[in-house]
């Protein structure tokens, strides 16, 4: 059997809490006025919404293409998936006639 070290218990500045730790343990938003005052408080505690929505958002898919294709562009490296849309962006304006709508 391999003995294993649980490696938070190697952290003397963040040690393993316990029972004790968790039964004082108060949600944010009564701490944080506490420390920084209900204005910065309230500032830090707003939710921000992640990223921004972009205009032309991608559409998820799934697809099936030939394993060499797939193997092609991934090794050029990361980013191989964006390739490939460029790939069909490019497709699409050189054979307009095969467009729909």
């Amino acid at each position: 059997m391999v003995n294993r070290i649980n490696p938070a218990s190697l952290d003397e500045d963040n040690p393993e809490w316990t029972e004790q730790d968790f039964a004082r343990a108060r949600p944010s938003s009564e701490v944080l006025p506490e420390l920084f005052g209900a204005e910065m408080a309230a500032e830090m505690l707003k939710p921000k919404g992640g990223r921004p929505r972009k205009a032309n958002p991608k559409v998820f898919t799934a697809i099936r293409l030939d394993a060499d294709i797939v193997e092609a562009f991934k090794a050029t490296g990361s980013g191989w998936q964006t390739r490939i849309n460029d790939a069909l962006k490019t497709w699409l304006k050189e054979h307009p006639e095969n467009r729909t709508g």
